[in-house]
């Protein structure tokens, strides 16, 4: 009988251990095949990936593009704790006309493990607007760029534009999608419209959790993950949170210690800024309170079909800012990652109502 028991255990570690070598192959071939798309060749192209100095602390920027004459544009990523090396190469058509930096926020990815996977028991959304504006500042001068475009998304939405509201003179304009506004009227909004997707298309399975759950306000990340669940299987892509955490998992230039610290830093952030239960301190921000009048071109890329920040509540927010321009580009059928998922459509809308505004913000 021991005999018996010990060889089937015996079985079980091969077992493991032949699917733990499958998946390592896998992930280092899709790795490979990812960076031959990476390289950059052309003679004014720049690859550049390294810490910085912000404001006390080392952080995690990359800087690439195809022709280093091209528009400077600094994404700030979603979450918090969502960092955008996952969608390194979702971000490749872009770097034709842009050069793109992407920065790993306080509490994100690669600055949560050099900081040793921690985030300051006393970081705040305002320091966080605030190292970004210290970044904005260091892309500039290192790219000797008179000023930069500014693009947030999600989480980065809501940072981007406290940094474009208080620094308007670094930016030539400042763009939003996925814009957020108030993450309780986000929440109420987004649930209202999974719910009547779930109804409309006789989703039984969703219908069943998200009235038991009932809308918002929620006291749990168990209620609030059902809903966001629902709303990122119905828009497909990359709006869910497996989807995101498989594309970290083989994402090029990443360790297995790296994407370890990847989703450590992500739980945390949420934590930190959401709350353990749900009453945290991005719970609180209202944007149409807060930040309505602005001194810089302010553009809204907005996918119609955006149900974690809903295009109706964004473009009731636009529509009530002031700034010597502003635009507003809905993208039929976009869900909230349509920077990565309608990358054409998103690329001329930026090409069309952003491009020309570097020039005309030379002084």
């Amino acid at each position: 009988m021991m005999k018996w028991i010990w060889r089937s255990l015996v079985a079980v570690v091969l077992l493991i251990g032949v699917v733990a070598v499958a998946g390592l192959a896998y992930r280092e071939q899709v790795q490979s095949h990812a960076e031959a798309q990476l390289a950059i060749t052309s003679p004014n192209g720049i690859d550049d990936a390294l810490y910085v100095p912000i404001r006390g602390s080392e952080q995690w920027i990359t800087i690439r593009g195809r022709d280093k004459a091209n528009p400077v544009v600094l994404i700030i990523h979603g979450g918090p704790g969502f960092a955008h090396a996952p969608f390194v190469n979702a971000m490749l058509p872009y770097e034709q006309s842009y050069t793109l930096v992407q920065w790993d926020q306080p509490g994100a990815a690669k600055t949560f493990r050099r900081a040793g996977n921690r985030i300051p028991a006393d970081l705040t959304i305002a320091d966080v607007v605030d190292d970004g504006i210290a970044v904005a500042e260091l892309v500039k001068a290192r790219l000797h760029a008179d000023k930069i475009i500014l693009l947030g998304w999600s989480w980065g939405s809501m940072i981007g534009i406290e940094m474009a509201h208080k620094r308007p003179d670094l930016f030539a304009a400042y763009v939003g999608t996925g814009q957020l506004v108030s993450l309780a009227a986000n929440e109420a909004m987004a649930y209202a419209n999974v719910l009547a997707t779930a109804r409309q298309r006789g989703v039984t399975q969703a219908i069943k959790e998200l009235e038991a759950i009932g809308p918002p306000p929620y006291s749990s990340y168990a209620e609030l993950t059902t809903e966001r669940k629902w709303a990122g299987d119905f828009a497909g892509g990359n709006e869910s949170v497996v989807a995101l955490l498989t594309l970290a998992m083989v994402g090029p230039r990443y360790s297995l210690g790296d994407v370890a610290s990847y989703v450590r830093g992500l739980l945390a952030s949420q934590d930190h800024f959401m709350g353990p239960t749900l009453d945290g301190p991005m719970f609180h921000v209202d944007l149409g309170a807060t930040a309505t009048e602005f001194e810089l071109p302010i553009v809204f890329i907005q996918g119609t079909d955006d149900n974690v920040t809903p295009a109706a509540l964004a473009r009731g927010y636009f529509d009530r800012l002031t700034a010597p321009r502003k635009d507003y580009v809905a993208i039929e059928g976009g869900g909230h990652a349509a920077i990565v998922d309608n990358t054409a459509t998103f690329l001329a809308a930026l090409n069309e109502h952003v491009r020309p505004l570097v020039a005309g913000a030379a002084h």
